[in-house]
């Protein structure tokens, strides 16, 4: 990174520009903490809390953990996995996952993160793409994974259910509350390995397996800048780095003392790193919860368990604010949350920070940088709305938007371009993909545009692919955005450009109001043209109970385009 970049000194200080990154593969970070905190708790599953203090849930230690992920190894070893194998993990947060992550890339494996939600359709396409041959899932999933089994080249199935990770007596009673949900599936007869069993009858200990920094680690699959899913290849060294990164950007982390709340999904890449990865490197405890949504849950844990850490999405912070009986717990143990994924309004910061005392900041990252490249400094100075400055080695410029990809002057908004030692190798068999994105020199091209000021502040203008081109004007629905959450009646929003056979596109706003809230479109669309340009002003509002997420919280604006392009389809079909 060069010396002049101009936001290194608004680094908090004990963070550094540079630093020393271990030239280890990432089980490293399990290994580690379990030779220096082999008795403190590692991972902690909360599934509900009981009176007299009881919870139900699972926690083991990291000498747990490490013999576990070890034993997982040479049980994957036994069945035939070999170092650049790719297996599927298909599990939402569960002490499970911990274990499968990392006992699979003690063989050397890749492994691959499957979203859970998908269907049989996606599945197949994600382990056809990425030529699986081992899949990692809950009992619940099975049908699925059956189902997709027969059209792909996967050999081996793992299956798993949440009672083998319940303490005792509870297995029993959460496997009856499963069961009367419908989502039980028995194991009876079916052509599948049984994850706590494979581990129970494994050695120690796997074969030595010499995996080095620069191997593959993860496919991480994602829609990059072009829409089209395709797995960013990241290394050891890329997660490694980016966990180090984040653990340093906090100057205040205390290795072995951090209790980190892990409800953002781990196949999803921020979860990984930030909440997973991250803690294993800290030493710190990982309170994992399955369901995001449970905010009841999140709460609580949160007041009982003293969480320091609680990396989200905007929408985890929206339901905190506006839960009703936020202020009956104590939530001042948490002292740092970064939030990425999606913009962050300034009035779901500064809100939470009222209630919690914490400080909340944004991030920013995506897929193909491990993901993590900027954020706004936890204790200093930080600029609302912007995204904050680059991580340490880690450089950042705006450049044009045509071929050229020419710098452009501080203040002027082009495509925001990254380097550092997060950044992916490339995507999976695409190498034109990659060549779209990651030139020779390692810079990496994000799809967004950005801009910088003066003092080296990032700012997220949009995705290329979301401007909103009304009449010849461009508008970004983000502007549009920050003042429908600054209406004190909207509790989520999102901004989206609709066919328009006169504009080309208009403007149209998608609500959630707070409970028990009542508004008109007009109200509405008052409130913006007292703040916004006559051409920005949404044209059209529809108030909705609640908006397309994907599972890690972020807004799909794509899924309402695509919802508004069928509408008009139909009309037209129809001759209206």
């Amino acid at each position: 990174m060069p010396a002049e970049s101009p936001w290194v000194k608004y680094y908090d200080e004990g963070v550094p520009a540079h630093l020393e990154y271990p030239d280890k593969p990432l089980p490293w970070f399990v290994e580690n903490s379990a030779d220096k905190f082999p008795n403190n708790t590692a991972v902690e599953l909360i599934l509900k809390y009981l009176p007299l203090g009881l919870k139900i849930g699972y926690k083991m230690t990291y000498a747990q953990l490490n013999d576990m992920s070890n034993r997982f190894a040479a049980a994957l070893q036994k069945i035939g996995v070999k170092k650049g194998d790719k297996i599927s993990i298909m599990l939402p947060n569960l002490p499970q996952y911990v274990i499968a992550y990392f006992g699979a890339l003690k063989t050397g494996a890749i492994v691959v993160n499957t979203n859970p939600t998908y269907t049989a359709r996606e599945l197949i396409h994600q382990m056809q793409d990425a030529e699986a041959t081992t899949i990692i899932t809950l009992n619940s999933f099975l049908p699925k994974v059956e189902e997709a089994r027969r059209e792909t080249g996967i050999e081996h199935v793992i299956v798993t259910t949440v009672p083998e990770f319940v303490s005792a007596p509870w297995g029993g009673l959460v496997k009856n509350t499963i069961k009367k949900s419908g989502d039980w599936v028995e194991l009876t007869g079916k052509d599948v390995l049984l994850f706590k069993e494979m581990i129970l009858n494994a050695p120690p200990s796997p074969e030595p397996v010499d995996v080095k920094p620069d191997d593959l680690a993860l496919f991480q699959y994602t829609g990059g800048t072009t829409g089209v899913p395709k797995a960013a290849m990241l290394t050891h060294r890329n997660l490694v780095a980016n966990a180090k990164q984040v653990c340093a950007w906090l100057p205040d982390t205390k290795y072995g003392g951090e209790v980190s709340l892990g409800a953002l999904p781990f196949f999803h890449v921020y979860g990984m790193t930030v909440a997973m990865n991250m803690t294993m490197c800290a030493g710190g405890r990982l309170i994992v919860v399955p369901d995001p949504r449970q905010v009841d849950l999140i709460l609580e844990i949160i007041h009982r368990e003293k969480v320091t850490l609680y990396p989200g999405v905007p929408a985890m912070y929206i339901a905190i604010n506006h839960h009703p009986r936020v202020s009956q717990y104590n939530l001042k143990s948490l002292k740092a949350c970064i939030s990425g994924a999606a913009p962050l309004p300034v009035e779901v910061q500064t809100e939470f920070e009222r209630i919690t005392g914490a400080r909340l900041v944004e991030g920013y990252g995506l897929s193909e940088a491990s993901p993590v490249t900027h954020s706004n400094p936890v204790y200093g100075e930080r600029k609302k709305g912007s995204i904050g400055v680059p991580f340490p080695d880690t450089e950042a410029r705006i450049v044009s938007l045509d071929e050229k990809r020419e710098e452009m002057p501080v203040g002027e908004s082009g495509e925001l371009a990254v380097r550092g030692p997060q950044v992916m190798k490339g995507y999976w068999n695409r190498p034109d993909e990659t060549a779209l994105v990651l030139d020779s020199d390692g810079w990496l091209y994000t799809g967004d545009i950005a801009r910088m000021d003066e003092d080296g502040f990032f700012y997220i203008v949009d995705r290329k692919k979301d401007i909103i081109i009304a009449s010849g004007y461009n508008i970004v629905p983000r502007e549009v955005e920050e003042v429908l959450y600054a209406y004190p009646k909207v509790q989520e929003a999102v901004v989206a450009g609709v066919p328009d056979p006169y504009r080309g596109e208009t403007v149209k706003a998608y609500i959630v109001l707070k409970q028990g809230e009542t508004a008109t479109a007009e109200e509405i669309i008052a409130f913006c043209k007292e703040r916004l340009a006559p051409y920005k002003v949404p044209k059209l509002v529809e108030f909705r109970s609640e908006l397309p997420k994907s599972a890690v919280g972020k807004f799909l604006r794509r899924v309402l385009v695509e919802e508004e392009k069928r509408k008009l389809a139909e009309r037209q079909a129809k001759g209206e």
